[in-house]
């Protein structure tokens, strides 16, 4: 019999992370006179990597100044303040406990690693975690699920995600997706990426995965 797994994102899924990213970005926006972004512009260009959030954050001016300065001056901020608003969606850490108990578990962020495995060592301790680092191509390449795919030692996963890079990321390495809906992305955007297993609260994802693991099982 198949061992499966269930892989976790981080920002969105298990976690409301929107305004110290955001604290952040403003942080090392304001630190070169850039103007500052609210939650909204936020959410709608979380998903593929720091520095694709610092880029997306300073429209036309990627150059003026560099952008990996920019995203140098955000690491460091946040590195300090990521835990100042953020938590765990309400029940979600009960649910992600109870999974844990009878399937092998881990969360796949494309935040950078060193975010991902503080916030889950406050949060989700014990937890395997992976995060945005050089050595892997980010999602929605597959690379990220399938490593740790083998790190858990399992044939099969199960991806939870909240956004259209979840949904591909998932595709892209084979595995079905359980979308949530309380994250950062709208219902009919997810629909247009190809989302087809939504989840619309926190008290029903344990019954959707383990219904969507009952599938992969047969």
């Amino acid at each position: 019999m198949e061992k499966i797994g269930i892989l976790f994102d981080l920002d969105g899924t298990l976690m409301d992370t929107i305004q110290d990213l955001t604290d952040s970005v403003n942080f090392a926006l304001s630190q070169f006179n850039l103007p500052l972004r609210e939650n909204w512009q936020t959410r709608k260009v979380l998903g593929n990597g720091a520095k694709s959030l610092i880029t997306q954050s300073m429209p036309g001016r990627e150059d003026d100044p560099p952008v990996d300065d920019v995203l140098a001056v955000f690491k460091a901020h946040y590195a300090e303040h990521s835990q100042d608003k953020t938590r765990p969606y309400d029940g979600i850490t009960e649910v992600v406990g109870k999974l844990s108990r009878d399937y092998p578990v881990a969360i796949v962020s494309n935040k950078p690693d060193f975010a991902v495995k503080s916030l889950c060592d406050e949060f989700f301790p014990g937890i395997y975690a992976r995060g945005e680092r050089p050595d892997c191509p980010r999602k929605p390449a597959p690379d990220m699920l399938l490593r740790t795919m083998e790190e858990l030692g399992v044939e099969r996963c199960v991806y939870v995600g909240d956004s259209e890079v979840d949904v591909t990321t998932a595709r892209n390495a084979g595995f079905p997706c359980v979308t949530v809906l309380w994250g950062f992305r709208d219902e009919p955007e997810l629909r247009q990426a190809g989302a087809d297993r939504l989840c619309r609260q926190v008290s029903d994802l344990y019954d959707m995965l383990l219904g969507t693991i009952q599938e992969l099982s047969e």
